[in-house]
């Protein structure tokens, strides 16, 4: 066997635990993502870390947490045992060509055929309905962009929503208003245009002022993950789509962080009386294993883009590859077979009933929790509440957060940010979380409250030499923030 080059690591030296936590944080520092790791460092909270059980991490010092972070990309938790076994049986006896990119695969068919069929038990009006798959949420809804553009090629603007985020490549982007992420990489993809979320006479009146046969799109989450769970108001999406029906506008639900069960119904869009034309999924389908993003489209839409000698017209190199399509068709049974939906829905109301009892004991510290499934938030008041400026009102929020974030991790709580709400923290716990360990995450969070109960006290239990540092980082970042919040 020829030497590796130099510094160059091997493959069992990762495998084997071989490269120290202190090690591999240098190489992330000089080689990755520098300022990201170096904020997550100065918190704490950069890791690495290393399953106990699907449910629980532990740091290099042997502290374990319960992980309710993964940003609703890790339904079954981390490494599940389920899904891993297969992938062992996938790999000894899969013969399917690996890369069908110009062939049929059994893999994609089937997971084809389970989605389309899943989606019309919900949504008769799908029976018909065909897919495209590709290797994140973000190409899905570039993909679903491309369809419903080609199905109304003359018309020049995408309707999205106030706090939305559909992700940060150029088209998903430019459906994301928030000036943080959009405003370096201006001009962005022309004719996007924003509405109010929830407001249904806002979106009547945006779309007489445009036109409706000026609008190509109109993109909706059901329930905004990034935006801090925000639950439209009963009756806006239903609403919404006898609206764009009415108009021949077609309606795009990007169900990215709330498909498959994490709201506890298989489609939150469904659940609220919405019949889109174009759905986006991936989070849960990939099972935190590999990376699965889909676009499941009406008939007519999908063969106006690629129908006939356009069946080309949009490809992805990677998209229905067949390990891939397994693992997502191994994670669509896992949610079936074990009906993670209901036991999301279950649970959920535990951890939201739980949640709406500390804000009543703590107002001080949260001025709102907010839940559907384990799609769960915690709105912090913000650390200093005397009038500020709104730049440094923006960059308090966010401090606020990311104090919470650090306090909740001190106190073995593994969670997430919300990008588009700056002093909101999320929880999103594996579906199948055992109830037991779902207990005790939800004691923690109370332990936190308890110890916490006036936000200042998130700033107070600081280390001066930490908040110093967090500081220096802050002064390096945008100018611009995005106002949220209030």
């Amino acid at each position: 066997m020829s030497a590796l080059p130099s510094g160059f690591i091997r493959t069992q030296d990762v495998l084997h635990e071989q490269l120290s936590g202190q090690r591999v944080r240098e190489l992330e520092l000089q080689y990755g993502n520098e300022e990201l790791l170096y904020g997550l460092g100065v918190l704490g909270l950069s890791g690495p870390f290393s399953r106990v059980t699907p449910w629980e991490l532990e740091d290099e010092h042997a502290v374990r947490r319960i992980n309710a972070s993964g940003y609703a990309a890790m339904p079954f938790g981390e490494m599940p045992p389920a899904i891993t076994a297969f992938m062992h049986e996938f790999l000894t006896h899969n013969r399917a060509m690996g890369l069908p990119q110009q062939s049929s695969s059994p893999w994609r068919a089937a997971l084809e055929a389970n989605l389309v069929r899943l989606l019309a038990r919900e949504l008769p009006s799908h029976a018909d309905s065909q897919v495209f798959f590709c290797s994140s949420g973000t190409e899905a809804i570039e993909g679903a962009l491309k369809f419903a553009k080609a199905y109304r090629p003359r018309a020049k603007y995408a309707i999205s929503f106030g706090s939305a985020y559909h992700g940060k490549t150029l088209g998903s982007l430019s459906l994301t208003p928030n000036p943080e992420y959009q405003d370096i990489f201006r001009p962005l993809v022309p004719g996007a245009v924003t509405s109010p979320y929830g407001d249904l006479d806002a979106l009547k009146r945006l779309i007489r002022r445009l036109g409706p046969d000026t609008i190509y799109a109109v993109v909706v989450e059901p329930i905004q993950g990034e935006g801090g769970v925000n639950i439209p108001p009963a009756g806006f999406l239903s609403g919404l789509g006898e609206i764009c029906r009415r108009h021949g506008i077609p309606v795009i639900a990007d169900e990215i962080q709330t498909g498959l069960g994490r709201t506890g119904h298989w489609f939150e869009s469904a659940a609220q009386g919405l019949d889109p034309d174009l759905i986006t999924l991936a989070k849960p389908l990939g099972a935190g294993m590999t990376a699965v993003g889909a676009t499941i489209v009406r008939a007519p839409i999908y063969k106006t883009m690629l129908g006939g000698l356009s069946s080309k017209r949009h490809s992805n190199t990677f998209g229905g590859g067949a390990l891939a399509m397994a693992v997502g068709l191994k994670s669509l049974e896992y949610l079936i077979d074990n009906d993670l939906p209901t036991r999301s829905r279950e649970l959920g109301e535990i951890g939201l009933s739980r949640l709406q009892a500390l804000h009543r004991r703590f107002p001080q510290l949260l001025e709102a929790v907010r839940g559907q499934g384990l799609l769960l938030a915690l709105q912090f008041r913000p650390m200093v509440g005397l009038p500020l400026p709104a730049m440094l009102r923006e960059i308090v929020f966010e401090a606020t957060a990311i104090l919470a974030l650090r306090e909740l991790h001190l106190g073995g709580v593994m969670a997430n940010l919300s990008l588009s709400s700056k002093r909101t923290v999320r929880l999103t716990p594996a579906l199948d979380m055992p109830a037991d360990v779902f207990a005790t995450l939800m004691d923690r969070v109370e332990a936190f409250a308890q110890t916490h109960p006036n936000s200042r006290d998130l700033l107070l239990r600081t280390p001066p030499q930490v908040t110093t540092r967090l500081a220096a980082f802050a002064a390096t970042k945008p100018k611009k923030r995005t106002p949220s919040d209030g």
